[in-house]
């Protein structure tokens, strides 16, 4: 008996796919995929109830005009600069799709996203990996990298992952004008950046051909089981991927009727958006009490430097999962020594917080 065919593609054959943070079981304090701490509002929930029978029955609308037409109106742009995808990892692989050609780099901030690489590679596509400076800044010659390597293609999380530094909105302009490619900005962050920021760059499409948002209501909206996100850019960008690349009928009727009363209702969204920032701001304080220091964040989580009274990132992970607080680790170059920790409620928070202290007294009596 011969050896079983091989009929997977050589790349994909080579490749490892994405891993996903560890979904512990309930009861738990989850801070380790940076959703929102806060249940989805009063206004989706009333929505959910109004799904009917008949709205199951038919397909939906394949273009969610009126979903596209909400984003828009919060926007102030034109619904034809607006496409919504199944989750903006479905809009990820369109960009890859769409303007990866196979053979040509895709261009990437280490570390980040490890999905960004994932696509790249069922794509079939080099990736031209600019690594963070030491400050963990963005390097000012990155444009310049990317073209070298010819690079079609760009993704740059703003804010950050999983620094949560943010970019400004004069820095990403220059960047789009000196890249040759598309640029990919993935803002899955962006509502929890601090409004004092007054950071914008959707008013940047309508100056830069080449640039490309990615927004999620996983994260700001409290629907990271709803599926939903979209993309905004020129209709050079968006009408591609939205009538030719996009699957027939990719986002379902229950996402687009619960986007749309999201959408209805963002006082509550924005709720959540200042409890996190509160939150993120008192954890990172009492964090640095103990002793650990953390990257200033705009986004919903915060990255901690773990000291070696703590004994190792890995060490510590593992400690707080057996008193059932999941947080992230690493395994990868410059992020072996650090924990990602997702904020959540106050009192999730303060379990957090608590757990580690018990840690540093064990280990300062064993030492003793």
């Amino acid at each position: 008996m011969g050896a079983p065919a091989m009929h997977e593609r050589a790349n994909i054959r080579r490749m490892a796919g994405y891993v996903p943070g560890e979904r512990p079981a309930a009861p738990a304090v989850k801070l380790n995929t940076n959703e929102n701490p806060l249940a989805p509002g009063d206004a989706v929930m009333r929505a959910l109830s109004e799904i009917t029978p008949a709205m199951l029955q038919r397909y939906p609308d394949p273009l969610a005009t009126r979903l596209r037409s909400a984003i828009a109106d919060y926007h102030e742009c034109g619904v034809d600069r607006v496409i919504v995808t199944n989750g903006s990892d479905e809009l990820l692989r369109l960009a890859v799709t769409t303007f990866g050609a196979p053979g040509h780099a895709i261009g990437l901030v280490e570390p980040g996203y490890s999905l960004y690489g994932v696509l790249a590679q069922i794509q079939d596509c080099p990736v031209a990996r600019v690594a963070l400076e030491d400050d963990w800044t963005i390097p000012t010659d990155i444009a310049a990298r990317w073209n070298k390597a010819g690079a079609k293609l760009a993704f740059l999380a703003n804010p950050q992952a999983p620094t949560g530094a943010l970019l400004s909105a004069r820095a990403i302009a220059r960047l789009a004008a000196e890249f040759r490619g598309v640029l990919l900005v993935d803002e899955a962050y962006i509502d929890f950046v601090d409004p004092t920021q007054a950071h914008d760059i959707v008013s940047l499409i309508d100056q830069t051909a080449n640039l490309l948002i990615v927004r999620t209501l996983s994260k700001g909206h409290s629907l990271a089981g709803l599926r939903l996100g979209y993309g905004l850019g020129r209709e050079s960008l968006v009408t591609p991927m939205l009538t030719k690349v996009r699957d027939s009928y990719n986002v379902d009727v229950i996402a687009q009727h619960l986007g749309c009363a999201a959408f209805a209702d963002m006082g509550h969204a924005r709720t959540s958006w200042q409890l996190v920032r509160e939150e993120r701001d008192r954890v990172a304080r009492e964090l640095g009490d103990l002793g650990i220091v953390t990257l200033p964040s705009q986004a919903n989580f915060l990255l901690a430097d773990i000291p070696s009274a703590f004994g190792d990132a890995q060490t510590l992970h593992a400690l707080l999962a057996s008193q059932g607080v999941h947080v992230r680790w690493f395994d990868v170059p410059r992020l072996r020594g650090r924990l990602r920790i997702s904020i959540g409620t106050r009192a999730e928070n303060d379990q957090l917080l608590s757990a580690i202290e018990a840690s540093l007294v064990v280990r300062t009596r064993c030492a003793s």
